[in-house]
C-alpha cells in the first residue's frame, strides 16, 4: 500500500501461489450442515440490534501489551458509532489465540456460538468448516470489495460466500532491536544479514551484559514462527511455498533448524522456556536486550509504552534475508452461524471493515489497515513504512503460524514437533522430519 497523499493506493495483488491444505473438520455440522447465515438482514446493510436477544458477544485474544489499548479503542469506537447496540466486548489472554481458540471451540462444539470472534482467515477458515455463516451481504451493502486490499478478498471466503470481514494486516518477517543496546554494543543492524546471525549477537554477548536475542518460549507458537522467519531469510521464497505446499527440500528444512537451534541454544534469555511473548518483548523495552524477532505487533506495544520512540529508542530491520518480501497476516472477526445476535453481529462487523475502526484499532496495534482508502494522518513513521514496504513487496508469502500458510491441522503438528524435539536440547534430525511428516501428510 503505498501513500498517495494521505491514503494507500492500490496496488495488484501478488497471488498467493500453491494449493490450499485441507484442514481440519471437526467442527462441520455443529451449526448448520450448509454454513448458511440465520437472519441475513436487508440489502442495505442497515443492520441494527433488531430480533437479536441479549447484547453481541465479541470474543477476542488482545490482552496483552501489544494489544489491550487497541481493543478498548475498538470497544470506544464501536460504542460511539453505534450507541444503541449493546455490545460485550470479551478478552480470553493467552498467546497465538491458543486460548481463544479452544474457547471458541467449545463454544460451537456445545451450539454456543458467541455473535462473532477474531481469528483468522485463510486456511484456517477450515477448522471452522460448516460453522460459519455467510456476510456476503455485508461485504456487498457497503462495497468492500471496491476498497479492501486484494488478499483481504481472496483470504476470507469459504465456499463462495464471504465468512469474515478483515480489521488489519501485520507483517511477521520482522526484527525489532533497542538502539542504546546495539550501539553500546557496536552493532550495525542495517548491515546484518542472514549469514551474520552468530557474529551479530556474539558482538552483543561479548561487549554488553544483554540478552543478545530475546525469544518467549513458554508456547511452542514463537519458535514454530521463528522457523518461519528463519527459512524465508535462509533459504528463500521459493523454498518456503514448497514447504508449506507439502513438496518439502529436506535439505532447506534441516538448514533453516539448524541455523534457529543456533540462536536458541547461544544467545536467549535463560528463562527463555518461561516467558512468552509479553515478557520477552519488555526487554527490548526495558533495554534488557539488543533484538527480537516478532511479527509488529511489537511496535503496538512499543508505541504504548511510555519515553519510548521509533528511531529514538527502538529502531526496525527486516529481518535479515528476507528483504523484498511482506510475510502477510491478517487480524479478522468470524461470522458464527445460528448466530445468536445476527443483525447486531453483522452491524459490528460492517463497523470492523470501516475507516473509523481501522484507524482505532491499528494505530496502537502495530498493523495497518486492509482498506486501500484509510487516512494515515494518525499512524505514527514506523506504520507509514510498513504500508509502503507492503505496496513495494516482490513477494508476500502467507504466514506459517498463523493461519494464511497451513491449515491448523498442520500447524497443531508443527507445534507438537517443536514441543517434542526443539525445545532443548534441540534435535534437529527429528525436528527436520517431523515438519516434513506434517506437510507432506496432506
Amino acid at each position: 500500500m503505498k501513500e498517495n497523499g494521505n491514503s494507500f493506493s492500490r496496488r495488484k495483488y501478488l497471488t498467493l501461489t500453491g494449493t490450499v491444505v485441507a484442514g481440519m473438520g471437526g467442527l462441520a455440522g455443529c451449526a448448520g450442515s450448509n454454513g448458511g447465515s440465520s437472519g441475513d438482514s436487508s440489502s442495505d446493510g442497515g443492520y441494527s440490534s433488531g430480533g437479536s436477544s441479549g447484547p453481541v458477544e465479541i470474543l477476542h485474544g488482545w490482552t496483552g501489551g501489544d494489544g489491550a489499548r487497541a481493543a478498548e479503542a475498538l470497544e470506544s469506537a464501536f460504542n460511539e458509532a453505534y450507541p444503541d447496540v449493546n455490545a460485550e466486548f470479551n478478552p480470553i489472554g493467552g498467546g497465538g489465540n491458543e486460548n481463544l481458540d479452544a474457547v471458541v471451540a467449545n463454544r460451537l462444539q456445545s451450539n454456543d456460538p458467541p455473535g462473532t470472534f477474531a481469528n483468522w482467515p485463510g486456511p484456517n477458515l477450515k477448522r471452522y468448516e460448516g460453522a460459519l455463516g455467510s456476510v456476503d451481504d455485508v461485504w456487498s451493502a457497503n462495497e468492500y470489495e471496491d476498497v479492501m486490499i486484494d488478499e483481504a478478498r481472496d483470504l476470507h471466503r469459504q465456499n463462495g460466500s464471504y465468512r469474515a470481514v478483515p480489521l488489519g494486516s501485520h507483517r511477521l518477517n520482522c526484527l525489532f532491536y533497542n538502539i542504546s543496546v546495539v550501539e553500546e554494543a557496536g552493532v550495525d543492524p542495517e548491515s546484518w544479514t542472514v549469514y551474520q546471525h552468530g557474529d551479530a549477537l556474539d558482538t552483543v554477548a561479548n561487549n554488553t551484559d544483554k540478552i543478545p536475542f530475546t525469544h518467549g518460549m513458554s508456547g511452542t507458537w514463537t519458535t514454530t514462527q521463528l522457523f518461519e522467519a528463519m527459512m524465508l531469510g535462509q533459504e528463500g521464497f521459493d523454498a518456503y511455498m514448497d514447504f508449506i505446499n507439502g513438496e518439502p527440500s529436506k535439505s532447506a528444512v534441516q538448514a533453516t533448524f539448524e541455523s534457529t537451534a543456533t540462536v536458541l541454544d547461544n544467545y536467549v534469555s535463560d528463562d527463555a522456556s518461561s516467558i512468552g511473548l509479553t515478557e520477552s518483548n519488555q526487554n527490548i523495552i526495558n533495554g534488557d536486550a539488543a533484538f527480537i524477532h516478532q511479527g509488529n505487533w511489537c511496535a503496538g506495544a512499543y508505541r504504548n509504552a511510555e519515553d519510548f520512540s521509533y528511531n529514538e529508542d527502538w529502531g526496525f530491520k527486516t529481518f535479515p534475508g528476507t528483504e523484498g518480501m511482506y510475510s502477510l497476516h491478517f487480524d479478522s472477526f468470524l461470522y458464527p452461524a445460528d448466530n445468536p445476535t445476527p443483525e447486531a453481529t453483522k452491524t459490528y462487523l460492517k463497523f470492523v471493515g470501516s475507516q473509523e475502526a481501522q484507524i482505532a484499532y491499528n494505530q496502537f496495534k502495530g498493523s495497518i489497515p486492509t482498506r486501500t482508502d484509510v487516512s494515515l494522518d494518525e499512524f505514527g513513521p514506523f506504520l507509514k513504512e510498513t504500508a509502503e514496504d507492503f505496496a513495494e513487496a516482490d513477494q508476500r508469502p502467507p504466514n506459517l503460524q498463523h493461519g494464511l500458510g497451513v491449515s491448523s491441522e498442520i500447524r497443531t503438528a508443527l507445534n507438537e514437533v517443536v514441543s517434542s524435539e526443539f525445545t532443548g536440547p534441540y534435535d534437529i534430525e527429528a525436528a527436520t522430519q517431523g515438519f516434513i511428516d506434517a506437510v507432506s501428510s496432506s
